[in-house]
């Protein structure tokens, strides 16, 4: 595994034209993004510094995090064209070299990326995310953050069941509160509460003048505590009445873990989504390996069109590998597939399609 002149060359080219490719988009990105954005950030009186640093210098790691996969694809297409182009790749096959032997630099570097963008997935792009999305929410679309402030109906473990007639976040109190417990379909027993309040980590409540209902075959006792508090532990937190839209863009994967485990435990249907989102951040990565080996594979033939050619064959495969990704979320959230398996399926589909290139490739 020694890198050779060919090895390091080949690298050379790949994180050059790589840097060159992500500096180039991302600052089309933010241009971009600042032509939609501009009148926001004016109407709220924001300065200079506090949007760039609280918004663009995180909001360029969450789309660079996004377009990892592109950027390998067009790098490997553009700078190995030009070599198939200046007829550098012909001589190293002429001379005795293997196809196989010719792409290692490619999966070499194509696999340092792959690494770098795991760790920037997993940890440190949702990090940003945190003070991106908090600015967001905050100044550009206040609606992303919602309050259940009415009619709250959630569960806070299998068969208990929790009603909250009207819940306040900003004092962590709510009125008319009831908690349902079942067994099969049957109501087992109902505690009613006139009031409850958020008391103390990690969910401890307090519930005032409450009443418990104790339901059996032929029985029910009835217990009433008027003028008493009563001092409980519930599976609910006061953030399980706010809505965020975003909420699992600022999670690292430690954290969303345990929110899937929690939403798990109390059955609330609610997960789907979230596991989507953590093995996401698992498979774009590989597939910037996938489409670097399908880049290699195409662009070392010389052809007529040349350059042009590639890129509008790199194109349509990024193209088709988007339309796939959404595809696969939303057979993912539609339960057709399991989150796992629609998530992999586009990576799947082009280790295919890589295969093909790699058996029909100029060797």
């Amino acid at each position: 595994m020694r890198l050779t002149i060919l090895d390091r060359y080949i690298l050379k080219k790949y994180f050059f034209t790589f840097f060159f490719t992500m500096v180039t988009l991302s600052a089309v990105a933010v241009v971009f993004d600042i032509s939609e954005r501009i009148e926001k950030f004016l109407s709220k009186d924001l300065g200079f510094w506090e949007v760039t640093r609280d918004y663009y210098l995180n909001f360029i790691p969450w789309i660079n995090s996004l377009l990892f996969p592109m950027y390998s694809l067009i790098t490997v297409i553009f700078f190995t064209s030009r070599m198939a182009d200046q007829t550098e790749i012909i001589p190293m096959l002429g001379s005795g070299m293997s196809f196989r032997r010719l792409l290692r630099p490619f999966l070499i570097a194509s696999g340092l990326v792959t690494l770098i963008h795991l760790g920037g997935n997993h940890l440190i792009v949702p990090r940003g995310n945190k003070t991106l999305r908090e600015f967001e929410n905050k100044y550009i679309k206040q609606s992303n953050v919602l309050s259940k402030d009415r009619n709250v109906h959630l569960f806070v473990e299998p068969g208990v069941e929790a009603f909250v007639v009207s819940f306040s976040v900003s004092d962590s109190s709510g009125q008319q509160f009831q908690l349902r417990k079942y067994d099969s379909s049957r109501i087992v027993q109902v505690l009613t509460a006139k009031s409850i309040r958020w008391k103390a980590e990690p969910d401890v409540w307090t519930l005032r003048d409450y009443e418990i209902r104790t339901l059996r075959d032929t029985t029910e006792d009835f217990e009433i505590h008027h003028g008493e508090a009563l001092d409980t532990s519930l599976n609910l937190l006061v953030s399980d009445f706010v809505i965020t839209r975003n909420q699992k863009d600022m999670m690292t994967t430690p954290e969303l873990s345990q929110f899937i485990d929690r939403e798990f435990v109390k059955g609330s249907g609610i997960t789907k989504g979230y596991e989507v989102e953590m093995h996401r951040r698992t498979a774009d990565p590989f597939t910037s390996m996938i489409l670097s080996f399908i880049g290699a594979c195409i662009a070392s033939r010389k052809v007529r069109g040349g350059m042009g050619l590639h890129l509008a064959v790199g194109v349509i495969l990024g193209v088709v590998f988007i339309f796939l990704s959404k595809l696969s979320i939303t057979i993912a959230n539609n339960d057709v597939f399991s989150p796992l398996a629609a998530v992999w399926l586009p990576n799947l589909a082009f280790s295919l399609v890589g295969w093909y290139t790699y058996r029909i490739a100029q060797k």
